[in-house]
């Protein structure tokens, strides 16, 4: 199966229409309000006509309530929760909105393996991101090697400081269960706002 590519952090409407058609698969939109690059309401029209890549909402320990109201307003097909949100929650959020859902952990050498045991059953895949304070964003590719301790069949997003260098090293891990690379901050010009050609490159690399 071919991997999908999630391109994450938009912000501005013309990079947005450049970035959609380079045939990605979800294009990622961030409303945490500490990230560099928020969201924010500017784009909410603009972002809720566009039909095509799949839009992901991402968020960092929001209230149900807040999700809700972003999924009407940007018209969202998929959420992805990026703090401590709870199995609970994650079902909750499921049943009220049909979207699919995303469970973020930050990965580190320390990190515990048996917490994502309880979400298996509720969420739809999970990602897996460098661990920082900052819930992302960081540019910094953790230890890859740390998946081999990964033993759930539910199928994940990689994240965190993929570049057009490692990209061919992620594809050559060759695990069926990878089933996204989540392209961010190392195809910027500057936060959110991403680098066409160099987008390009990397997405006819991992299509091909």
């Amino acid at each position: 199966m071919a991997i999908k590519v999630k391109v994450c952090g938009m912000k501005y409407p013309d990079n947005i229409t450049a970035v959609a058609s380079l045939g990605i698969d979800y294009m990622g939109f961030i409303f945490y309000d500490q990230s560099k690059r928020y969201v924010g309401e500017s784009a909410s029209v603009f972002i809720k006509q566009l039909e095509h890549p799949s839009k992901v909402g991402v968020f960092v320990n929001a209230s149900l309530s807040e999700i809700l109201v972003k999924i009407a307003e940007f018209q969202l097909n998929v959420i992805q929760l990026h703090g401590n949100e709870s199995v609970e929650f994650c079902v909750e959020l499921k049943e009220k909105s049909g979207v699919t859902v995303i469970k973020a952990f930050g990965i580190d050498q320390d990190f515990d393996w048996a917490q994502l045991n309880p979400y298996a059953e509720v969420i739809d895949y999970f990602l897996f991101d460098t661990k920082s304070s900052s819930h992302g964003g960081t540019g910094i590719q953790f230890d890859w090697s740390l998946l081999d301790q990964y033993k759930l069949t539910n199928p994940y997003f990689l994240s965190g400081g993929l570049d057009p260098e490692n990209i061919k090293t992620a594809l050559e891990r060759n695990d069926p269960r990878l089933y996204a690379l989540d392209l961010n901050s190392k195809f910027e010009v500057e936060p959110g706002l991403k680098d066409i050609e160099l987008l390009s490159h990397s997405i006819n690399t991992i299509k091909k």
